[in-house]
């Protein structure tokens, strides 16, 4: 069985990863890229813990997390305008890469509906969640 990082069993983690859907004639394992929108500025510290509940919950529907500014933060500062428009831009190429669109909280910051503008521009599938994992429709 995985371990967490404090080395305790992972359930979560093992019940996904074997849970995921192999090829059958290829015996890879597919695993869907699904974007994770979210607030960042404002509580960064709280919205950034809040994105990797978030990641947590994608991953327990047996899919791939990709969010933007728990990547991005480590390396681009956010409050150095150059830096926040060179994440913006890299994080729409990555959702560019993605098979869903999830999008999570109460509020939509500039940010976020950049990326669902072009989600639907792509016609790709937006899924819409409160801060709680709830799914709920459209904002």
């Amino acid at each position: 069985m995985r371990r967490n990082e404090e080395h305790y069993p992972d359930p979560t983690f093992a019940t996904a990863y074997m849970n995921m859907r192999k090829n059958k004639s290829t015996g890879d394992v597919f695993v869907p890229w699904v974007y994770i929108a979210s607030p960042l500025r404002g509580d960064v510290e709280g919205n950034i813990q809040r994105a990797k509940d978030y990641c947590r919950f994608v991953i327990r529907q047996n899919k791939l997390p990709f969010c933007p500014h728990i990547y991005f933060t480590q390396f681009l500062n956010d409050n150095i305008e150059s830096e926040r428009r060179i994440g913006m831009l890299y994080g729409i190429h990555m959702l560019r890469r993605c098979k869903e669109l999830w999008v999570f909280g109460d509020r939509i910051s500039e940010g976020m509906q950049n990326e669902i503008e072009t989600a639907k521009d792509r016609n790709m599938p937006i899924r819409y969640f409160s801060s709680d994992c709830k799914e709920v429709s459209e904002p």
